[in-house]
């Protein structure tokens, strides 16, 4: 087993660097709050099944509580300031919603959009896909049609990790509406689905907790884009959980924005089950939040099957983003590649672990792992942790982290060519950062999240 742990910050005491302790009475009490309303959560008609998950979920919630920096996985990110107060789902939602509040939001290019706001489905600004090979469309509606509901009854609460990821726990509790996509075997979705997760001013004070499943048979093709949005600035905690299921052959893009109100919370969570010779790809792009964490899961439990794991993080003021990833390679020659880059700014905090472990009789893996991250200033500061843990002899396998800031030689041979010292940092910022993006194979994904990044950078210049 190897691990490497790179940490750079200001001169500061520990308790500063992973963030403030929380008291056990308050984050006792506080968790003992989210129990109690689990009586009162209005869940509508739904199945047994699911009414037992839920049950079961909050009751592992109430035994784990909430994270502490003591948890190793949580051990650089402290959630205290999201346990100032108790959430509380919206009951129902708001009508104000139009085309033109989420026009800005959208892509260029023929998409199947699915609008939720503040947890619950929009349809009179979405389109749903409900041909007898392909269906993308509401989980609700999806559990209204019999033929339906058993599918996904087979792969709801398979993959989500409820006995030790409290959050998830949480979520499966109080889960509300989110999508349920399923492409039959030998079938290309014939659009790429956008699920667009809006959360505007009477969000203040909401717990939003969206729970998708996307299920690939084999040979399967789809791309799939979770966006989290926000108008306005309301404090508000979303808590969305995603199960991925890609089958033997099949190919699932899945990329996610998250651009939440700079007031908001947001912890996301994706659960992937690989088959035989298939893909998976993966990326992640956040800018929003005053706290983000994306977790990321994959067991490779097919021959020959493949993961890339990718993303970019631009932060700035006192934002604190979190990325955690689990590859686990259960099967003989399956790769993955990570690759996460990160921009700060400010005194915002970066954390990323990642996570690859290889079964002894996973022989002839091939795993990358690489985080980079550019610090424009003195008070932002990263902990990276990159892992391997592997018990098969032959495999192949690297991990690296880097951090410092922008590279003096290439800044001084730019303003030697008479570029000013802003202009030139923004140059070499967004450089650093094209690496990732053009991994994208979208271009109108790769373009918007290009004219994103360009932003920030000139409000950070």
């Amino acid at each position: 087993m190897t691990d490497a742990v790179l940490t750079q910050a200001p001169d500061s005491p520990e308790v500063e660097r992973v963030g403030a302790p929380i008291p056990h009475a308050t984050r006792d009490a506080r968790a003992a709050e989210y129990v109690g309303q689990f009586g009162e959560f209005a869940r509508g008609q739904e199945p047994m099944w699911l009414g037992a998950q839920r049950r079961a979920a909050i009751e592992s919630f109430a035994t784990l509580g909430f994270p502490t920096t003591s948890n190793e996985d949580w051990h650089f990110t402290s959630v205290a300031a999201l346990l100032e107060r108790t959430y509380v789902p919206v009951a129902t939602a708001s009508e104000a919603l139009s085309a033109r509040d989420i026009a800005r939001f959208q892509f260029e290019g023929d998409w199947q959009t699915l609008v939720f706001l503040n947890g619950h489905f929009v349809g009179q600004l979405s389109q749903i896909e409900s041909g007898l090979k392909v269906y993308a469309g509401p989980m609700s509606d999806a559990l209204s049609d019999e033929a339906r509901a058993r599918i996904v009854e087979r792969h709801f609460g398979g993959l989500a990790d409820t006995r030790t990821h409290a959050f998830t726990a949480l979520n499966s509790a109080f889960s509300g509406d989110g999508a349920f996509i399923h492409v039959a075997a030998d079938t290309v979705a014939p659009r790429n689905v956008h699920l667009l997760f809006v959360s505007d001013d009477a969000a203040e004070g909401a717990l939003v907790s969206p729970r998708n499943a996307i299920v690939l048979e084999h040979h399967a093709e789809a791309t799939v884009m979770e966006s989290y949005v926000a108008l306005g600035n309301a404090n508000y905690l979303t808590n969305a959980v995603t199960e991925v299921y890609v089958g033997d052959g099949a190919r699932l893009r899945h990329y996610k924005i998250q651009r939440e109100s700079i007031n908001a919370y947001h912890v996301g969570s994706w659960y992937a089950n690989q088959g035989r010779a298939c893909t998976y790809e993966a990326f992640s792009f956040a800018i929003g939040a005053d706290m983000s964490r994306t977790n990321i899961a994959t067991l490779l439990d097919g021959e020959g099957s493949h993961v890339s794991l990718d993303g970019l993080y631009l932060v700035n003021g006192d934002q604190t983003v979190d990325h955690q990833t689990s590859v686990i390679h259960a099967k003989e020659s399956c790769t993955s590649h990570e690759l996460y880059k990160g921009v700060l700014d400010g005194d915002s905090h970066a954390v990323f672990n990642g996570k690859v472990y290889v079964h002894p009789e996973a022989q002839k893996t091939d795993g990358k792992q690489s985080n980079n991250n550019l610090l424009l200033s003195e008070g932002a500061r990263v902990d990276t942790k990159p892992q391997l843990e592997i018990y098969a002899d032959d495999v192949k396998c690297t991990h690296g982290a880097t951090i410092g800031p922008v590279d003096s030689t290439a800044l001084f041979y730019l303003k030697s060519r008479g570029i000013g010292p802003s202009i030139a940092i923004r140059l070499l910022t967004y450089a650093f950062a094209a690496e990732v993006l053009e991994e994208l194979t979208i271009p109108a994904v790769r373009d918007e999240l290009e004219r994103l990044a360009f932003e920030r950078f000139a409000v950070g210049a």
